[in-house]
């Protein structure tokens, strides 16, 4: 049977507040118990309830495969069903001396998106996907690109000449590049969002196009996933109580997030009369959430007015220079520039 929708999700500075500026927060993530490890606030809720609204998740994470059991752990603590997880083959690579490949995201997730959609052959087909990452590496970059690769507009001449530029090992490219050669075209990736833990600034995105929605609070993520029919009002509302009780919004701050959002133009403004008949599910949340949950409903319906002004309905977009970007994206070429 197929799954009505895909959900991929990346783990840390994503899902987990993770820390990767010194040897001292590495060893530290290492070594942390899965009930030690912190989730970035409503990140499990919206997991959680997307699992459970029958989207199919799948995991692909940058930390290396050695984590695999705290990190499914943690996974189980937060009450998350996943149908696939994916892991960085880390010690596989230190001990093949390739080194380039410990910190490359291009080379690792670009291989893996596409080998698990075109492997599954027409078993999903049709079906859509929504992807999440973060600022603090390639995510965008490398999601838009596979979304450009699957919907036919990136082929295989340019993938070839991005990898080579962004000194992608030879045969992961040859890799990828069959299974660039297996896609289908069609358009697959219906969002791209990107938690801004760095709170890098949103315009910044831009380049990406529409797909890509950056967010600051995973309430926000939710009003977006919501609007476009993957997340049950009654659920956003969850999410929006745990943004309240782990960390203190109150009803104003949670019109505010979809405010945000709306200004930027991705929102149309549609379903506040679903999230309002969803209120009465409220009455099993702790009553301080609760109270504050039902104030950001009542501010909704004037910040939906905004969405509506702002939102355009969506149209061709130039693809993204990717032989440009992919400099940016990597480590040895930002650490060049640095020196």
């Amino acid at each position: 049977m197929l799954p009505p929708h895909i959900s991929r999700w990346d783990l840390d500075k994503t899902y987990l507040r993770t820390e990767f500026d010194t040897m001292r927060d590495l060893v530290r993530t290492a070594l942390e118990r899965a009930d030690e490890k912190r989730t970035n606030p409503g990140a499990a809720t919206l997991l959680r309830e997307l699992s459970q609204a029958n989207v199919s998740i799948h995991i692909l994470s940058g930390s290396p495969e050695q984590m695999r059991r705290r990190l499914e752990a943690k996974l189980k603590l937060d009450g998350i069903v996943w149908d696939n997880f994916t892991l960085k083959p880390n010690l596989q690579n230190m001990l093949r001396l390739r080194f380039r490949a410990l910190r490359d995201q291009l080379g690792y997730k670009l291989p893996a998106l596409l080998t698990s959609r075109t492997g599954a052959g027409d078993q999903i087909a049709g079906v859509k996907e929504t992807l999440f990452g973060d600022d603090a590496e390639a995510d965008a970059f490398v999601y838009s690109l596979y979304a450009d690769i699957m919907e036919g507009r990136a082929g295989e001449e340019l993938v070839h000449r991005i990898l080579e530029r962004g000194r992608v090992y030879e045969d992961v490219t040859e890799a990828a590049l069959r299974s660039v050669r297996l896609v289908k075209p069609a358009p697959v990736v219906e969002r791209i969002f990107i938690h801004l833990e760095q709170q890098t600034h949103p315009r910044d995105f831009q380049i990406f196009g529409a797909r890509v929605v950056p967010f600051y609070n995973y309430l926000q993520a939710a009003y977006v996933v919501h609007e476009d029919g993957r997340l049950p009002a009654a659920s956003l509302l969850r999410v929006a109580a745990e943004m309240v009780t782990l960390h203190r919004f109150d009803g104003d701050a949670l019109a505010r997030s979809y405010a945000d959002v709306a200004k930027r133009g991705h929102l149309q403004g549609t379903k506040i009369d679903d999230i309002v008949a969803a209120l009465p599910e409220l009455e099993t949340v702790a009553s301080p959430a609760r109270e504050e949950v039902r104030r950001m409903v009542e501010l909704l319906p004037p910040q939906a007015e905004l969405a509506r002004a702002r939102w355009k309905p969506p149209e061709e977009e130039p693809m993204p220079d990717y032989l440009e970007l992919v400099d940016r994206h990597n480590p040895r070429h930002k650490k060049r520039k640095k020196s």
